[in-house]
């Protein structure tokens, strides 16, 4: 684990302590957002195979506010949990992965979440996510490895999203990979495309879905082999006063043009949120912890400790586009 991400955990162990911060509770209804997306596994070779997918941001139906006009930090909470939430934001997702050879992968998810009213009945939401490699390692010989650092494959979704859905959260839209790594080791070197689907039902108490992406090669390196690859996320989260829920962290992942005992990695994870208040700026914290008993039987992710860190920003574009 590196400096800066041992000094987020620590910063965020303090703020999660420090319950006295202002976060005024109110009346609350639906909305919500959060991906968490889990980062690339490695293939015998040390390229990366998977790539990480935060499920964010867009709301559904009235949204309540506090008595001096702000939304209070469970609202905000629940918006930061939905992947179709009508509120900007930009997550900061740190993974420190311990792999089944003993070595651990570092990783910085940039997450920029911004939806767009088109209609009075239709939202656009727009989801790239940028990953920072700081750690990969990769093997250069018998019980050698060596480490690379650099730019991922840059991951982009829109999705079209209904904004009178009462408690159901839908969306769905293009989901595409392009080939921006700066390393062999960091990226897949292929252009990809495919669906995005979002399904799920969000209350004042509890949040369950899902968020499926699949992605297809259609170009890219010819050295590189092709990919056929899903992320799944579900989603299922308790929320509490003062801006607390509990929700279950972690992406099934699937490489189809695997052998067989390598395809899958299927997490089992527990993470704790909590948004505070600094002034007028909410700022979401999680923590969470996932171990993988499914998993590729070389470099694969084994275990996860994971600190996210999602300030909401304002909405740039207000209103509907069209009439």
């Amino acid at each position: 684990m590196t400096k800066f991400q041992r000094m987020a955990v620590l910063a965020l162990g303090l703020l999660l302590v420090v319950r006295g911060v202002r976060a005024t509770d109110s009346s609350e209804v639906d909305s919500s957002v959060n991906p968490l997306e889990e980062p690339f596994s490695q293939d015998a070779h040390g390229s990366l195979r998977f790539p990480l997918q935060s499920g964010e941001n867009f709301s559904f139906g009235a949204v309540a506010e506090s008595s001096d006009g702000e939304e209070s930090a469970s609202e905000l909470n629940r918006k930061l949990t939905n992947p179709v939430s009508s509120i900007w934001s930009i997550s900061n997702q740190f993974n420190n992965f311990e792999l089944n050879n003993g070595h651990w992968n570092n990783n910085w998810l940039f997450q920029p979440v911004l939806p767009l009213s088109l209609t009075k009945d239709w939202n656009l939401v727009t989801r790239p996510v940028m990953p920072f490699y700081d750690i990969v390692p990769h093997e250069t010989g018998p019980n050698e490895f060596n480490r690379a650092a650099g730019l991922g494959d840059l991951i982009f979704a829109s999705l079209l999203s209904p904004s009178n859905s009462g408690n159901w959260v839908l969306g769905a839209g293009p989901t595409a990979i392009f080939p921006t790594a700066t390393s062999r080791f960091t990226g897949q070197g292929k252009w990809q495309l495919g669906p995005g689907v979002v399904v799920g039902y969000l209350t004042k108490q509890y949040f369950i879905g899902v968020f499926d992406q699949q992605w297809w090669s259609i170009g890219g390196q010819h050295g590189k082999p092709d990919t056929n690859q899903m992320n799944l996320q579900p989603i299922a989260a308790i929320f509490f006063g003062q801006g607390w829920n509990v929700f279950y962290s972690g992406n099934i992942l699937a490489d189809f043009t695997a052998p067989s005992e390598d395809v899958w990695t299927v997490p089992v994870g527990l993470g704790l949120g909590k948004v505070v208040k600094f002034g007028r700026l909410p700022v979401k914290f999680t923590l969470a912890v996932q171990y993988m008993p499914v998993h590729p039987r070389i470099s694969g992710q084994e275990w996860n400790v994971q600190v996210q860190i999602t300030p909401v920003l304002p909405k740039l574009i207000k209103g509907t586009l069209f009439k």
